[in-house]
């Protein structure tokens, strides 16, 4: 509407003056060289006007002759722009759809067109991937990240490749390269903090979270509670040579994460050593209203040496009013109850809880009727029933199953994945189990086991050096799940997630019965599923 308005008025404009100059009429006389031109007004305005239009017209011309070389080769440039652009589309599209022979046809006319473009380097690298290439994916990403333009992404793919082949040294050597020239890009910050965690390097796992806390990579909370988790990792490294440098990182976790379990459970076990009872007390029943856990009760119970049983069973009692009717304070107080051979105490604790005994239910009982009447009949049949008891909640990351927590899973490499709750808990809702011997008794209906929900001791963050799987714990006896040997495999992201590597054979199999060695600091523990 502006533009037709514009037009109007730039036409009335003109035709206002070409009415203005033909009510005033006059002459125009010119002399030169002897002649004379005579002429009205009007006809010396088109005169001129018809000249400057030629002038302008010539011009042109001559610019456009001029210029030629440089057109036709702009021409030629944005032709082969144009073809090299459809080529690397088709490549691209084809290496999406697992087309390999298109893919190469396109890729090798990419090359030819555009030798040397970022697009026609990837184009290639995909290729190769996708036809089983490695040693050529990683020669096109090694030239890739030695340019400037494209050193991020040939990172990435070096990284990719690296982890493929599991050469963890040079995988952490790209990630830290990348993390370096790009401290705000996300997977390598993530990566290099993973594999620090993975070595063991707790302090410079610190760095690389406070980096990455920085530039924006994590939020506030969550790197509250992965600090808070490394803090932990330090002082259970240093719990043998400087208890007191330990003690006070355990401190400084607690600040950030009060209700974390290991954490508080060791600066209460170190306070108490030190002979600050109340500030460990304080520290311990604290996290137990947060999350009552058996080692809180266990530290709990044991943080003045010389006490005896009966004092431990009055000191748990009280721990446990703080959060009643949960399932561990009655464990805790039972526990406790049966070392100070207050028989009656222990069963009126876990009464509530023999309707639907869990494995640690039965095992104590058990445990309660062999020693106050030595009655071994009643002591297998609650062993017996322990063994089909659901599971109680114990610390497990992507499947495994450990005896104490641990700051990385030994799966996956995942900081923060321990988690206290029922294993295989987040398969989802219920499932029937079928017990084995029902079928022996008489064709009895199947039980039907529905696992308690998960007791979660933390809020589980965060991928992802392989570490070496521990031997299977023995309590995989209770639960009937028979030792199966691991095989780490690390997960690996494509550099375009749409891209299937087909020569990836993923997991190698592994033989049935063959254990694992125990995983570096003793825990051992049980691999639920592949």
């Amino acid at each position: 509407m502006i533009r037709v308005i514009l037009y109007l008025a730039l036409v009335a404009l003109m035709a206002f003056g070409v009415v203005w100059v033909a009510d005033r009429p006059g002459d125009v006389a010119i002399n030169w060289q002897g002649y004379r031109v005579e002429t009205s007004v009007m006809v010396a305005v088109v005169a001129v006007g018809i000249v400057v239009l030629i002038a302008v017209m010539v011009w042109s011309i001559v610019r456009t002759i001029l210029r030629s070389p440089d057109l036709v080769a702009m021409f030629l440039s944005h032709r082969r722009g144009v073809r090299g652009y459809l080529a690397i589309s088709r490549g691209l599209i084809a290496v999406g759809s697992g087309d390999a022979r298109a893919a190469r046809r396109a890729a090798d006319e990419a090359e030819r067109i555009a030798p040397g473009e970022p697009l026609a380097l990837l184009l290639n690298a995909q290729v190769a991937q996708l036809s089983g290439d490695r040693t050529a994916a990683e020669n096109t990403f090694r030239a890739m990240a030695d340019r400037a333009d494209t050193k991020l992404l040939g990172l990435r793919g070096l990284y990719v490749e690296a982890q493929r082949r599991k050469d963890a040294a040079a995988a952490r050597a790209y990630a830290e390269e990348a993390a370096k020239a790009a401290p705000a890009i996300g997977w390598a910050g993530q990566a290099a903090l993973e594999f620090r965690c993975a070595a063991g390097d707790w302090a410079g796992a610190l760095s690389a979270l406070d980096r990455n806390s920085r530039y924006g990579l994590i939020d506030k909370t969550e790197y509250r509670r992965q600090r808070a988790v490394l803090l932990t990792a330090r002082a259970l490294a240093a719990e043998e040579d400087e208890r007191d440098r330990a003690r006070s990182l355990a401190l400084d976790a607690l600040k950030l994460a009060p209700a974390l379990v290991p954490a508080a459970e060791l600066a209460g076990r170190l306070l108490g050593e030190a002979g600050e009872l109340r500030r460990a007390s304080r520290i311990i029943e604290k996290a137990w209203v947060a999350n009552p856990h058996p080692d809180l009760a266990d530290t709990y119970a044991h943080l003045r040496p010389g006490d005896s049983a009966r004092e431990r069973l009055a000191r748990v009692q009280s721990l446990a009013l703080k959060a009643p009717g949960h399932v561990e304070s009655a464990l805790a107080v039972a526990r406790v109850a049966l070392d100070a051979q207050e028989f009656a105490v222990a069963r009126n604790a876990i009464r509530p809880l023999l309707k639907e005994p869990t494995q640690r239910v039965a095992a104590l009982m058990a445990e309660i009727e062999e020693r106050e009447s030595g009655d071994e009949g009643r002591a297998r049949e609650w062993m017996g029933r322990a063994l089909r008891a659901p599971r109680d909640p114990a610390w497990t990351a992507d499947g495994f199953v450990s005896d104490r927590w641990m700051p990385v899973s030994p799966v996956s490499g995942r900081l923060d994945a321990f988690q206290w709750k029922v294993p295989l808990a987040e398969l989802g809702d219920a499932r029937d189990v079928i017990e084995g011997d029902d079928f022996e008794d008489g064709g009895r209906p199947p039980v039907v086991v529905a696992p308690p929900p998960p007791v979660r001791a933390e809020e589980a963050v965060a991928p992802a050096q392989p570490i070496a799987a521990p031997a299977p714990h023995p309590s995989a006896a209770l639960s009937g799940a028979s030792p199966k040997p691991l095989r780490i495999v690390p997960r690996v992201d494509a550099v375009i997630p749409l891209l299937h590597v087909p020569d990836d054979p993923g997991p190698d199999p592994a033989p049935d019965l063959d254990p694992e060695p125990e995983p570096p600091g003793g825990s051992r523990g049980l691999r639920l599923f592949k």
